[in-house]
């Protein structure tokens, strides 16, 4: 029991991907496909700022006086600001997709991809 509690903030990453998945392909509904593309990227991002944690481990900033640092001492920057960007990337991607949304509301006067796909066909 304790691996299982030990490992919980994965079940809950796994969790959310499926729910992104699930969401993305089981709907019909261009905004609910939407919703869950965007929980699915947030599992990856939470992934990655989960396996880049370490117990003990500081920021990696180097205070005056302190001689010999080891690297093991310190979380590495680099996942954090790697999420950071994709946070922007997924805002972005998000903001484009809402705009397609409301021209195809527009365009078909539905966001159900089964209609629109049946209008495009005509």
């Amino acid at each position: 029991m304790e691996e299982v509690a030990a490992r919980f903030p994965f079940w809950m990453i796994g969790a959310l991907l499926g729910v992104g998945v699930w969401g993305m392909l089981g709907k019909r509904s261009l905004v609910k496909k939407l919703i869950g593309l965007n929980i699915f990227q947030s599992a990856i991002i939470l992934f990655f700022i989960v396996g880049s944690m370490h117990t003990g481990a500081t920021v990696p900033i180097l205070w005056h006086g302190q001689h010999n640092p080891h690297a093991e001492d310190f979380v590495n920057p680099l996942p954090h600001v790697l999420m950071l960007t994709a946070i922007v990337v997924s805002v972005a991607i998000t903001a484009v997709a809402l705009a397609f949304m409301v021209r195809l509301h527009r365009a078909f006067g539905d966001l159900d991809e089964e209609r629109i796909l049946d209008e495009l066909r005509r």
